[in-house]
């Protein structure tokens, strides 16, 4: 989500907001995958009943239609919209289903502790000796 969000960034997520604006910030994840994505709403849509009439329904915005649960997302580098990283036949994102959270604010490059620690397993191994050693040493 560069530029807005580097990699390693805390974000702090808010999930009660039942309302999608477009610009808005999202956490979703794939259905089927684990691994969560950051992206912005680029449109919303109005509930609509199957799949025929999807194709059929106008770009709104959230002040005519506070109801709406489907969603569109682009990452903000990004040339496209992310239909391609939706699963397969999903054509929009469910406010209800695929949603982790919006974007409330964040803290930058706190997440890196973890990043390194997932990357490197023996970088655990050393912070846990480290810790170790330093509580034999403190002893009183």
């Amino acid at each position: 989500m560069e530029p807005a969000f580097q990699r390693g960034d805390l974000l702090f997520l808010w999930n009660r907001n039942t309302r999608a604006e477009i610009g808005e910030v999202l956490v979703y994840n794939v259905r089927g995958k684990d691994i969560p994505i950051v992206h912005r709403v680029v449109r919303t849509f109005p509930q609509v009943e199957g799949r025929a009439n999807a194709k059929k329904v106008k770009e709104v915005t959230v002040d005519t239609t506070p109801t709406s649960h489907m969603l569109l997302t682009k990452g903000d580098n990004n040339l496209a919209d992310d239909t391609e990283l939706y699963s397969e036949g999903q054509d929009y994102l469910d406010r209800k289903e695929d949603i982790v959270g919006s974007v409330r604010g964040y803290i930058p490059m706190v997440g890196y502790v973890t990043i390194m620690l997932s990357e490197h397993p023996w970088l655990k191994t050393v912070m846990l000796g480290l810790m170790g050693l330093m509580v034999m040493i403190q002893r009183e």
